[in-house]
């Protein structure tokens, strides 16, 4: 099987993003260990989400940006559609994962910090892996 550059590096990004934002909803996770686990949970994963996307945004134009300038805008729309409609039905997987599993695992009394770093791992794990099955059925990438 040929591996696929494009596919590699939206899997490192994916990754380098999970670090920073698992870090951080870990943080957040435990800082509102007091509130009710359905406040925590939503909070944590909004928060999550503001900084994945923020610096998933960031790299993916950083690694794309001399690939779109060669490219007529057609095809640049044609792939963006198919890059932003796999990446939301990844992202229903993830919240589907992500929000009962962090949210079952602070009711069963694990510490916050660690409920949510099980709980993201569990979920963009499964995220990884739709985004790319989604891309390789579209033949985006």
């Amino acid at each position: 099987m040929k591996l696929n550059q494009q596919l590699l590096q939206i899997n490192r990004s994916f990754l380098i993003c999970f670090i920073v934002s698992a870090s951080l909803s870990a943080v957040v996770a435990q800082l509102l260990a007091e509130y009710d686990n359905y406040l925590n949970t939503t909070i944590t994963i909004i928060i999550g989400y503001v900084v994945y996307f923020g610096i998933f945004s960031g790299l993916f134009y950083w690694d794309n940006i001399e690939r779109y300038r060669g490219m007529e805008s057609n095809l640049i729309k044609k792939e963006l559609f198919a890059l932003i409609s796999s990446f939301g039905l990844a992202e229903v997987v993830y919240l589907g994962i992500r929000w009962p599993t962090l949210y079952y695992f602070l009711e069963i009394e694990i510490e916050p910090y660690l409920a949510s770093i099980i709980s993201e791992i569990i979920a963009t794990a499964c995220y990884m892996v739709s985004v790319t099955i989604f891309l390789r059925k579209t033949k985006t990438f």
